[in-house]
């Protein structure tokens, strides 16, 4: 029966997925809303709003400067993790190691 709902569950999603997908523009498209009007204004005021000469720079460091900020302390989470993970094995490896001899 689990395996039933989690079928059944994972078919829902998909579906939604494809339902969902189909209200977005198409790749590419130069009339799409991103391309029409965000696009033109980061090129129009992003050096006289941040300072920045950089489009890229202005984008990611003031107009979504929190949401960087936020995908950093992920990745840097990820990667401690990581980290503590790999050390722990290694104690352990190393204990069993010890315990052989």
């Amino acid at each position: 029966m689990t395996k039933f709902l989690v079928f059944l569950v994972v078919i829902m999603m998909s579906i939604m997925l494809f339902v969902s997908t189909g209200g977005l523009p198409a790749l590419f498209d130069p009339d799409s809303p991103a391309a029409t009007h965000v696009s033109p204004r980061y090129i129009e005021k992003s050096h006289a709003e941040t300072g920045s000469p950089n489009f890229v720079t202005a984008v990611l460091a003031d107009y979504r400067g929190y949401d960087t900020l936020g995908e950093t302390t992920v990745i840097f989470t990820a990667g401690l993790a990581t980290f503590l993970m790999l050390l722990t094995f290694r104690k352990t490896q190393s204990q069993r190691e010890e315990e052989e001899k």
